[in-house]
């Protein structure tokens, strides 16, 4: 095993968890977007995808991949091992992700759109003082925040983190 694969590239059953976390997320996604499924007019589904995608996937896979790399290394695992397995997986399944994401929005570039137009009307709803001004300032950083060049290497942050935290614990 050469220095590379042995302490950079990650283990082979982590690239599998983290594909599968990745996947699962994207499955979520795709099921909203086919039932027109709007988590903000729909809160109780937004708050169920969430819980998917930043709880129950993440705790799920990150204790699979820990439980194998423990199988794998004859029921044993160092927190620093547990750290290593939970943070791959979940940076690949934010990468998987993140990509899907920037196909998405190439493919339906329409998508952002609706969401925009769904975030000025809650902004009117919830506050009918806001000048256009203000509106328009606040849907030009939300755009900001959406683009690839934001929003990719704040999901592969987030997603690290959400996995440092989980294997943590787990581990």
């Amino acid at each position: 095993i050469s220095i590379f694969e042995q302490y950079i590239l990650p283990p082979k059953s982590n690239i599998e968890f983290g594909m599968f976390y990745g996947l699962a997320m994207i499955l979520v996604f795709v099921i909203m977007y086919v039932l027109d499924i709007d988590p903000i007019t729909n809160p109780m589904a937004g708050r169920l995808s969430s819980l998917a995608s930043y709880l129950f996937f993440p705790i799920l896979f990150i204790t699979l991949g820990i439980l194998k790399f423990k199988k794998n290394n004859f029921g044993f695992a160092s927190l620093a091992e547990c750290l290593k397995t939970g943070v791959s997986i979940a940076f690949i399944a934010a990468f998987l992700f993140a990509v899907f994401n920037l196909v998405f929005n190439l493919i339906f570039p329409e998508f952002l759109d609706e969401i925009l137009g769904h975030t000025r009307q809650i902004m009117l709803k919830q506050n009918p003082n806001l000048t256009e001004d203000q509106i328009e300032t606040a849907i030009s950083i939300t755009k900001k925040f959406s683009s690839p060049l934001f929003s990719v290497p704040t999901t592969l942050l987030m997603f690290s983190f959400l996995g440092l935290i989980y294997s943590l614990i787990i581990g």
